[in-house]
């Protein structure tokens, strides 16, 4: 009886620190109401056309899902978050003898810039980076969406934990 009791007294506290948006089931803590995510440049070297609005589609997503917040196109959000792809590369990995590649990678870089105008201190700029591997008999153009796709969800998650969970 005891924990149903105490489940019944935290459970209404745990659903209105949320809903004031302080406090995300996902760890975050959010204090701002609204975001500004510009599209991402693509001024890497090797340019995949749909790569910059895959990767901004996909981090607005993960952010707007788990925050709570609103998506708005002004100077003066609470949080605004630019950035550009800084890197999309294939490179060999692995070999399965000194003639014939056995492994490629594919390496997608993104440079964010996020500014947090409730806590400046939050503020910061920096390089993400995550790779996937295929197999070298593959053919890169069969195989790159599934790689985008595995890619854009690390850095998504690897830029929303630095924004907003503080790990």
């Amino acid at each position: 009886m005891q924990v149903k009791r105490l489940l019944l007294i935290l459970l209404p506290a745990l659903l209105l620190l949320a809903g004031c948006h302080v406090y995300s089931f996902s760890g975050a803590t959010i204090e701002g109401k609204n975001i500004n995510i510009h599209q991402f440049d693509n001024k890497a070297r090797n340019v995949e056309p749909s790569l910059s609005s895959t990767l901004t589609d996909k981090l607005k997503n993960r952010i707007l899902s788990q925050t709570g917040l609103s998506p708005v196109n002004k100077d003066d959000a609470d949080y605004d978050m630019t950035g550009q792809i800084t890197a999309y590369e294939v490179t060999v990995t692995g070999a399965s003898n000194v003639q014939v590649a056995s492994k490629n990678r594919l390496t997608i870089s993104l440079k964010v810039t996020f500014k947090n105008r409730l806590n400046e201190k939050a503020n910061f700029s920096q390089t993400f980076t995550r790779f996937s591997d295929f197999a070298a008999t593959q053919i890169l153009d069969n195989v790159k969406a599934a790689l985008i796709e595995d890619i854009g969800n690390q850095l998504a998650d690897d830029i929303f934990n630095k924004a907003f969970v503080n790990w």
